[in-house]
């Protein structure tokens, strides 16, 4: 686990610059390994009620850490096919893996449908996924879209990390004295219990289970009647998810990469693994 996180450290002014630059193009482009508790992190659906705007919610990670790599300077389009041969230069990176994709697109099929408002493009989703967990670690999940192994982030002791004290007896985490966030959408279990959702009608609400996962951070995304179609109300709901200029700066050069073109990939041969 250390070495997955360790990628995750900040890179600094270059970095920033370059997100930069990818985000003021998006901003001229638009309106805007072991279950815990015996229970595999699980719970039974009904999540408890999300706090009111400006309560002084930690955000959905706990601002936690996150990957820092840039998407590619040109995305492949059109996207290239299973059959157009060779995959070019850049175009492994714009490959999301087939039930991590599906769960995105079903996760923006359900808000369009329960909150038309607020105009949830999957892509999002996507970037938010990559940013976060690098698409499930490349799409490591079981057919029902589970994490072959859980997901879980660095202790938030604030020892370089926010503090947030244990909220959930160890359930999620499996830490007792402190949070972390879990998942592939990287979820503080605080956050969970009113932000879970069940996004694969199993009656469960898992928060190492992509669907659940996706709709999740998709209701997240949308709540306060933002418009994520207005640009400003973009900004508000991803910084809302982690407050930092450079998280943002992030997650919008994946979306507009993404937004450029992306194709399926099998999972467990994504990038992030």
């Amino acid at each position: 686990m250390a070495a997955h996180f360790g990628r995750r450290l900040r890179k600094g002014a270059a970095t920033t610059a370059v997100a930069a630059a990818a985000v003021a193009a998006l901003s001229a482009s638009q309106a805007p390994g072991v279950p815990i508790g015996g229970q595999d992190g699980r719970t039974s659906s009904g999540a408890a009620t999300e706090p009111d705007e400006g309560t002084g919610d930690p955000g959905a990670t706990g601002n936690s850490p996150y990957y820092t790599d840039l998407p590619p300077l040109n995305s492949p389009n059109p996207s290239p096919s299973a059959s157009s041969g060779p995959v070019v230069q850049g175009a492994a990176e714009a490959g999301i893996p087939a039930t991590v994709l599906d769960a995105y697109k079903k996760a923006e099929a359900a808000l369009r449908s329960s909150r038309p408002g607020c105009h949830l493009p999957w892509q999002l989703l996507a970037a938010i996924g990559k940013v976060e967990s690098g698409q499930a670690r490349g799409g490591r999940v079981d057919a029902d879209g589970t994490t072959t192994s859980p997901i879980i982030g660095p202790q938030l002791d604030g020892n370089g990390f926010a503090l947030i004290k244990d909220t959930d007896d160890g359930r999620y985490d499996g830490n007792s004295a402190y949070d972390n966030a879990v998942g592939p959408m990287q979820f503080i279990p605080s956050t969970w219990a009113w932000a879970g959702r069940d996004g694969n009608d199993d009656g469960l609400e898992d928060p190492n289970n992509i669907y659940d996962a996706a709709l999740a951070a998709g209701h997240y995304l949308c709540r306060f009647d933002w418009d994520l179609s207005d640009r400003a109300d973009l900004r508000r709901a991803i910084l809302s998810y982690n407050n930092s200029t450079e998280y943002l700066n992030t997650v919008l050069s994946w979306l507009e990469y993404y937004r450029k073109g992306t194709h399926e990939i099998p999972d467990g041969t994504g990038t992030g693994t």
